[in-house]
């Protein structure tokens, strides 16, 4: 059995919707489809989420809301059309759409989920009538009616463990499921959405509950590629990677989807194969518990800007029992997560995205710092790039980190900092973020050829 998750731009229009009909009655494995809502169909368009968000913060500001309600039934209507499907289909995603509004109560962030979540609940009941028109039975399955249970955290919520027994009946059904990702409800009865990737993770825990052989997550790419193929032209793609490999470069700019949303699947042991819904035929890259390292040492490079730097120096640090415990208590204190932790004998780095360090921050960190721990000197540098270097096989390869070096040494990039992990896949480097897209290219050269 495999669980499909289709994404936005495959259900942005009737072209697509038919494809993603072919792709899964291609397969007769493929009996569990997850959809998104409609996504852009152009890129000056605008996703049925957004619009669902326009949509609610009028309601919620008291204003006239009528266009904008209008503007999201269109969208389902072009698709009604195309596929030429019945009206009723878009009569009753009107009625739906206005009784969520009539029947909201005083929890803001409640109505927020309920109307967002309508995308994408809307969005399976056209694709179910759709496949159902072409002669393969589907049947349009509630999150809530076949127990995805949430927890309360309206926007960020997190399914909770008893769902998985339910939604295991699934596996069951004869007919076509189409399950809408992205929410589900409370134990209460209301409607809740997970965070980013909430479609992912809808179609993460649906693999994990029916216990199936491959997650298939659809998108628009072919594969992923071992380095930006904006950086890289021509970067080569990656047939296998372990989830620890897609873990470590995701944490980097990898952006297919977000690793945090493929977690059920991941602790269930369920591959994941991430396919084109314009091209599937193509491989796609599979996500799998374990690889042969002999095959490739390294897997991919990454790279994301927008890092700094805190360094504290204090003579005889390493004699100070509790130090590093302080200084992470600071942050703590600041709700400040850190990223990376390099030390010396008498130094310490503390590596964090600067968005969690905004100039009243810094300044208040910065003198705790002297206030509470003595240093020497503490000094902050922005505009700070990291780099990853990871592969399974880099572990038991002799000469990984020296390769890297000399390709940075010989393109003029100076390595402001570097950090191997405990588990040794990875390779981490620093850089000014001026010099970013020339130290991802060097790696590639020396790691691809």
């Amino acid at each position: 059995m495999k669980v499909v998750k289709f994404g936005g731009s495959s259900v942005a229009n009737a072209e697509q919707v038919s494809k993603i009909i072919d792709i899964v009655t291609a397969d007769a494995d493929r009996r569990i489809v997850v959809v998104s809502a409609p996504g852009k169909r152009s890129s000056g368009d605008t996703k049925v989420t957004d619009l669902l968000i326009k949509l609610a913060d009028t309601v919620l500001a008291g204003g006239d809301y009528e266009e904008q309600l209008l503007a999201v039934v269109a969208r389902y209507a072009e698709i009604q059309r195309d596929l030429q499907l019945s009206e009723a289909v878009v009569q009753t995603i009107e009625a739906d759409l206005r009784g969520r509004i009539e029947t909201r109560g005083a929890n803001n962030l409640q109505f927020m989920d309920t109307m967002k979540a309508a995308g994408e609940d809307n969005s399976a009941k056209v694709i179910a009538e759709a496949f159902t028109k072409k002669g393969f039975p589907a049947k349009y399955i509630n999150p809530g009616e076949a127990g995805m249970l949430l927890s309360d955290e309206f926007g960020n919520a997190e399914v909770l463990p008893e769902s998985y027994g339910k939604l295991a009946s699934l596996k069951d059904e004869t007919d076509i499921v189409v399950f809408p990702g992205f929410f589900g409800c409370t134990k209460a009865g209301e409607v809740a959405t997970f965070p980013r990737g909430g479609s992912d993770i809808t179609g993460a825990i649906l693999a994990a509950a029916v216990k199936a052989d491959v997650y298939e997550n659809f998108t628009d790419v072919d594969s992923v590629y071992a380095m930006d193929p904006r950086i890289v032209p021509g970067a080569p793609a990656i047939e296998l990677m372990t989830y620890r490999e897609m873990r470590e470069l995701a944490y980097a700019g990898f952006g297919v989807f977000h690793d945090e949303a493929i977690v059920p699947a991941v602790r269930a042991n369920i591959p994941i194969c991430i396919k084109n819904t314009n091209r599937p035929s193509a491989p796609g890259t599979l996500i799998a518990p374990k690889r042969s390292y002999a095959e490739r040492v390294v897997v991919g490079i990454s790279s994301a800007a927008g890092f700094c730097a805190i360094y504290i120096d204090k003579y005889m640090m390493n004699r100070e029992v509790g130090f590093g415990r302080r200084v992470l208590q600071i942050l703590e204190d600041e709700d400040i997560s850190f990223e990376h932790t390099p030390s010396g004998i008498d130094n310490l780095s503390v590596i964090l995205q600067s968005a969690e360090l905004p100039a009243h921050k810094e300044q208040r960190v910065v003198e705790r710092l002297h206030t509470e721990l003595k240093p020497d000197a503490v000094t902050v540098e922005h505009g700070l790039a990291l780099l990853m270097v990871v592969g399974e096989g880099m572990h038991y390869t002799v000469g990984m980190a020296a390769r890297a070096t000399t390709a940075l040494f010989e393109a003029g990039v100076n390595i402001e900092m570097i950090n191997q992990g405990a588990s040794e896949i990875s390779i981490m480097f620093g850089v000014k973020e001026a010099d970013r897209q020339k130290a991802v290219q060097a790696l590639g050269k020396a790691y691809f050829g």
